[in-house]
């Protein structure tokens, strides 16, 4: 078993699959994995995600291999309507995120044990 792959089955196991991963667990993960220092463990995961963040907020896509894609999207304006009042309110054009995750990740997601399992 690879090594992402037994931290994932221990954070299962451990009853965290409903958990979300924090930057703190990312920089663990990479310190026992890689064998960086702490810090510089921390510093690299910050690096990572500043960079994507950089990407996507210059309106590029990031594409991850086997893992997924982030694109930044533009939706115009529209009109809407408040669901309470039912009166229409206009919506400004605004720019979205959205992830398009690959075929291995489905596939994968796909073939995990469910936690009831």
């Amino acid at each position: 078993m690879k090594s992402h792959e037994a931290f994932i089955t221990a954070r299962m196991e451990g009853g965290m699959s409903q958990k979300t991963i924090t930057r703190a667990e990312l920089s663990e993960a990479v310190y026992q994995r890689i064998g960086l220092s702490r810090t510089d463990s921390s510093e690299l995961v910050e690096l990572v995600l500043r960079e994507i963040s950089d990407t996507l907020a210059a309106g590029e896509t990031v594409k991850l291999s086997s893992f997924g894609s982030f694109l930044v999207r533009d939706k115009g304006a529209r009109v809407g309507r408040n669901p309470k009042t039912g009166i229409e309110v206009p919506i400004e054009p605004r720019r979205v995120l959205s992830f398009k995750p690959s075929n291995i990740l489905k596939q994968r997601i796909n073939a995990a044990p469910t936690p009831t399992e």
